[in-house]
């Protein structure tokens, strides 16, 4: 059965159209490539370059297609960019995710895969945090996720749209066969840019705060490969095409990291020392957010890259090939 794919050629959505193809599923791809990479999408998926936000043209290729499922990744995700300018992540986020579920009900879709975030959480009181807990997100962002939680639960009462919301942790990781990684210029991810530091592409690396809650004052998260993660969206479509009903899942290894650990974690693996330079708090960032995945797990999820070295080599792996084309 034919999938449609939004944000198909960024990180994330990227990764899952290997996993897709690699089982012989069928996807198509829908990428604005404002941050995404045409080059990513592989030769012979079906590709259009155009806007979630557009119902019209959606609703066309999902009767073209006959789109059964849908997996949305297509959004803006950068934290502190919401604070400074929210109404644009309200935007991409939001109100295009409600045009994109309005087509996928009139065409009649009976799957539908949300990419949300650990963010719609804020400062968890209890870690690791369950899909049960209170969720008070402290930027712009993570707000425009919940919002879209919200009306995608609502569509799936009124109109019997089955869903999965798979609340992220922090993604990180390449495809261990090198065909697709991190490649958005200018990303906020921390291994990315302490691989690029690492690898003289930046001069010095930022670390946001010194003085949280934490064992040693920077930040907490719980990093998960992406290759695992895309299979975590393969579980999630079988769930629903099971009959199974409609769940708001966590996506996380239960182990946290602060970002000493990773930039420590960076220079063992890359071999060389780089410069580090302590900057104030940055709005929006949680002390420390690790997940409780046990639901995810217990639909047959199986992390195969359940280990930061590992997870840092494949980054740098494949940040090692984008410095020498860039070369």
């Amino acid at each position: 059965m034919t999938l449609l794919i939004t944000g198909g050629a960024g990180f994330i959505g990227g990764h899952t159209v290997l996993a897709l193809l690699d089982r012989g599923e069928i996807p198509v791809v829908l990428d604005d490539l404002s941050t995404g990479c045409r080059a990513a999408v592989p030769s012979g998926v079906p590709f259009y370059a155009g806007d979630i936000g557009d119902h019209e043209s959606i609703l066309r290729i999902v009767q073209t297609h006959e789109i059964k499922s849908i997996l949305h990744f297509a959004a803006k995700i950068v934290v502190p960019e919401s604070i400074a300018d929210p109404l644009s992540y309200y935007l991409t986020n939001t109100v295009k995710t409600h045009a994109l579920l309005q087509a996928a009900v009139r065409g009649r879709v009976e799957n539908f895969i949300f990419s949300s975030s650990a963010a719609v959480y804020g400062n968890p009181s209890a870690t690791p945090v369950k899909e049960t807990a209170d969720t008070a997100p402290l930027s712009p962002y993570g707000r425009s996720k919940l919002m879209s939680e919200y009306m995608l639960a609502d569509a799936g009462a009124a109109h019997g749209l089955r869903y999965v919301a798979l609340r992220y942790f922090n993604v990180t990781g390449a495809d261990p066969a090198g065909r697709l990684g991190q490649s958005t210029p200018g990303a906020t991810h921390l291994i990315k840019v302490a691989l690029e530091t690492a690898l003289r592409r930046r001069a010095y690396l930022n670390i946001y705060g010194s003085d949280y809650l934490t064992p040693d004052g920077t930040c907490v998260r719980d990093y998960v490969h992406v290759s695992d993660l895309a299979r975590a969206h393969l579980v999630a479509l079988d769930h629903l095409r099971r009959g199974g009903t409609s769940r708001t899942l966590n996506c996380g290894y239960g182990r946290g990291y602060s970002v000493r650990e990773v930039v420590e974690t960076v220079r063992r693996v890359a071999g060389v020392n780089f410069e580090i330079r302590q900057a104030s708090r940055r709005a929006g960032d949680p002390a420390s957010i690790v997940a409780d995945a046990n639901q995810l797990m217990k639909l047959g999820w199986k992390p195969r890259f359940d280990d930061l070295p590992i997870m840092v080599e494949h980054a740098y792996n494949w940040e090692k090939r984008l410095t020498a084309a860039a070369a």
